[in-house]
Order: structure tokens, then sequence, then C-alpha cells
């Protein structure tokens, strides 16, 4: 025996009819019991298929896989860090072999006797706590406390760098999109195109042999390094004033090779944004433009942009290596360089872990950004990944 119940809103029309068995064909148990075990099934649906908690994941797996490359660099490919180091301490200092190994098990934080599954459970826990060993180049110094010295500086530049080129390729994507095939669009698109189609470091040589040999526009020598001497570093205008002008030729070179990357996507997707329906009704319900671009053109449009912030930023840093080190700006680029040619494994280790671990966050960063704008993604519910 059933009942029929009429149920308003359905989607097939004003009622739906469902089925409900009548009481005694089936035991209360066996109705019970499915709705029972429902929410607990619910859970690790949600859980499987938790947005940030699979974005979480991948940045964690990604992180570990850079440290243990990082690890098995050190010490087990041949000519490893380690074994050079000892050769060297032995061939230009005659340090015998247990004095040579004893500091380089100081320097890299691990005993070559210990058995590896046991160096790697200690060089893991070191990393948790932030001891990523000690500079071979500066005896005594920390590669935690090095890292800590160099990167606010490259983090200042890259940052500032990268939110004056979205903003201004936001606008001009914005306004080329407005006005296609006008003055703008032309140029935009191929001064932009071109820009990009240079590598930071080889706009970096430029600006160098241009800007300050040839022409003489950019008093370079002043310019190079981090702040002025005599200038302390405190909360004072003339001291973010002269770190914003020594940051100045890093910055250019980031914006100029990114800024029209920016553009043309935030023109093509603005482009797309304005053929949809969705903008045709508001713009038939007699909204303001100024609305139409904000609520509606603007925050889809991002999409795009937004995907790529995290993409680019790995660009950048990847070539900050090269862009600080043409300017002498002391950043993790140019510790970087510097340990590379002076052999400090240590320090190029934790620089290399530094920047993954960066670059990572900055692509979580971008993606729960993403799924903030997009309403097709939802954390904590099986949205689009």
């Amino acid at each position: 025996m059933s009942t029929d119940i009429s149920v308003p809103g359905s989607p097939g029309g004003p009622e739906r009819s469902a089925t409900r068995d009548a009481p005694g064909v089936h035991g209360d148990h066996e109705r019970t019991a499915p709705q029972g075990r429902r929410p607990r099934a619910s859970l690790r649906h949600r859980i499987y298929h938790s947005f940030l908690l699979r974005r979480l994941l991948r940045s964690v797996f990604v992180i570990w896989v850079v440290a243990t490359g990082v690890f098995l660099m050190v010490r087990l490919l041949p000519g490893n860090p380690v074994d050079v180091y000892i050769n060297q301490q032995i061939a230009l200092y005659g340090k015998s072999y247990e004095q040579a190994a004893a500091e380089a098990q100081n320097y890299f934080r691990f005993d070559p006797s210990t058995p590896i599954w046991r160096q790697y459970l200690d060089y893991l826990l070191g990393l948790l706590r932030g001891d990523m060993g000690t500079s071979i180049a500066t005896p005594g110094v920390t590669v935690t406390e090095k890292i800590a010295q160099y990167l606010p500086w490259t983090l200042y530049s890259v940052g500032l760098a990268l939110l004056i080129s979205i903003t201004v390729g936001l606008l001009l994507g914005m306004i080329m999109a407005y006005r296609r095939g006008g003055v703008i669009d032309h140029a935009v698109s191929i001064i932009g195109s071109g820009l990009h189609a240079i590598p930071n470091y080889l706009l970096a040589i430029l600006i160098v042999v241009v800007g300050a040999v040839q022409l003489g526009v950019i008093d370079y020598t002043r310019m190079r390094g981090n702040v002025s001497p005599g200038v302390e570093p405190e909360l004072s205008f003339r001291f973010l004033s002269d770190i914003g002008y020594h940051a100045t030729l890093p910055m250019l070179t980031y914006i100029l090779t990114t800024v029209g990357t920016w553009a043309l996507i935030m023109k093509a997707s603005t482009t797309q944004v304005l053929g949809e329906d969705y903008v045709t009704v508001a713009r038939a319900r007699g909204l303001k433009d100024a609305r139409i671009q904000g609520n509606y053109v603007g925050r889809n449009a991002l999409l795009p942009l937004i995907a790529q912030i995290a993409t680019q930023a790995g660009f950048i840093v990847g070539g900050a290596i090269f862009v600080e080190q043409t300017f002498s700006y002391e950043g993790v680029g140019l510790l970087l360089f510097e340990s590379i040619n002076s052999r400090d494994y240590p320090t190029i280790q934790g620089v290399l872990l530094v920047v993954t671990i960066t670059v990572v966050l900055a692509n979580l960063a971008a993606d729960l950004v993403n799924a903030a704008l997009d309403p097709r993604i939802r954390l904590g519910e099986g949205g689009a990944a």
C-alpha cells in the first residue's frame, strides 16, 4: 500500500508526485537505517571533494617532492656536494678525511654513517623546525638567517611590481576590449607582445646598456644595492622612499615584461564576457555601464587573469637571479648567484626550497581567490577543481 503526496515546486511543473510507503509494508528499521548512515556518507563525500583540501594536499605534495629531490641530490648522486666539499677541504687545506667529514656533517646536517632512512627522517624534521644547515661561505651563520636577510627584499620588489603591472594591465585590457581596433588596442598589443617575448634578465641588461651607458638617463651607480649609505632601516618617509628608489630598476624590468601579458589576457576575457547573455540582459534592463562593468564584466573577466598570477610569479622569481645580479639588488636571486659561485651548497638547497614554497603558496592563494570569485567553485563541495 502506498500514499501519493503532491509536492509543490517540482522542476517539471508546479507539483510533483512522490510515493511514501504506508506503515506496515516495510519495517521502521528498514526505512530509518539508510537515513542514519546518510550524514556519515555525506561527510566523507564532502571531505573527498573538498576544493581546499585537495589544493592543500597538492601543495604539500609538491613541496615534499622538491625537498626529497634536494635530499637525494646532496646524498646519493655521484659528485654530490658533500663529496665535493670533503675533497676540496682535503686538497686545498690539507685536512684529514675525518676532519673534513665532520665539518661536512655540521654544514649539511647529516652523518654519512647513519642509515639513509634515518637521514631522511632527520632531514624532514629539521626542515619542519626551519633548520636548513649552516652556510659554508659564512661560517657560523645558518642558512635560515641568510635567507631571512635576503628574502624580504625579493618579496618587496616582486610583489609591488606584480601589483602595479596587474593593475595597469587590467585597466588597459578593459579599455582595449571596449575600444577594439582603436589606437590604444593596436599600440598595447604590439608593444606588450614584443616586451613579453624578451626574457626579464635580457631586458635588465638592455636597461643598463641603453639607459645607463649609451643615453646616460639612468644613474646606475647610485641605484645599485638596496639602501643608500647612511639611511637607517626605520618606518620613515626617507627610508621607504630610498628603498623604493633602489628597487626601481628591478621593478621596472618585472613590470615591462608582464604588463602586456595582463592586458592581452584581460582584453580576451573581457571581450568574451561582453558577449554573454547575462550582459545583454543587464543592458536591456537599463543598468548603468559602470555597474555592468563592475558587477558583471569585471568580476568574471578577472578569473583567467588570477589563474595566471601564480605562473607569472614563478617566472619572475626564476628570473630574479639574473635581474638582481645585474642591478646588485640583494634579494634571494643574488644570494643564489653568490652561493653558486662560492659553492655554498646548504644555502643553494635552502634558497631552492624557499623559492619553491613561495611559488606553491602563490598558486594556492590564486586558487583560493579564484574559488571566491567563481560561484561554480565551492570550498568544501564538489565544485570544479
